[in-house]
């Protein structure tokens, strides 16, 4: 196989990954949604965390709510938890790497707030701290996973909910998190402030 033969496989794995997820994800999102669009109608916010590229994701959600995600409209609060440097290699140097997401939850959530946990392993100590956390602060955790869904899924509760994508290999996953992610900001935005101009 050559380079470019690579590349077109790469792409039609991509859209193969993508179409499976259009058929089993529509419902899902617009739960999600709901979810997220009660919890900011009633003065809650969202944080998020993931690491490595779920981090980068996490990070974009965020700067979708915060700022916009297509059309101008007023901020929706949201915060990830990946981004101050400071912060996490204070808390993995001091204590755990484990805990780099969980004490930022005790300390910053509340009861009606959700946390979104994007993660393709399913399996990180930290993410799965994390969940642990939001529980013991009543929040609501939204799985953003892959896979089987791993050690995340088997902890969310009865009030939590489980995106999972239909994929195992870790780009598909990440790259249809995205789209799923895009549509969560999407159905947010429509849902809160209607069909907006530019």
């Amino acid at each position: 196989m050559d380079l470019q033969d690579r590349i077109i496989a790469n792409f039609h794995s991509s859209i193969d990954s993508q179409a499976t997820a259009s058929e089993i994800l529509p419902p899902l999102l617009e739960h999600a949604s709901a979810l997220m669009v009660n919890c900011l109608i009633n003065d809650n916010k969202i944080l998020a965390c993931g690491n490595g590229g779920s981090a980068a994701l996490a990070q974009h959600f965020a700067s979708e709510m915060l700022n916009r995600y297509e059309k101008d409209r007023p901020s929706l609060p949201a915060m990830a938890l990946s981004t101050d440097s400071s912060t996490l290699t204070a808390i993995a140097n001091s204590g755990s790497f484990n805990e780099i997401f969980s004490k930022q939850v005790l300390a910053l959530g509340q009861p009606g707030d959700i946390l979104l946990v994007i993660t393709s392993s399913c399996k990180s100590n930290n993410v799965v701290q994390a969940v642990q956390a939001a529980h013991e602060r009543g929040m609501t955790v939204i799985a953003l996973t892959g896979s089987d869904g791993g050690d995340v899924a088997s902890l969310l509760s009865s009030e939590d909910f489980e995106i999972r994508i239909p994929a195992s290999q870790p780009s598909r996953i990440q790259e249809v998190q995205l789209l799923a992610m895009h549509c969560l900001c999407d159905l947010i935005d429509y849902q809160l402030f209607g069909a907006m101009e530019g």
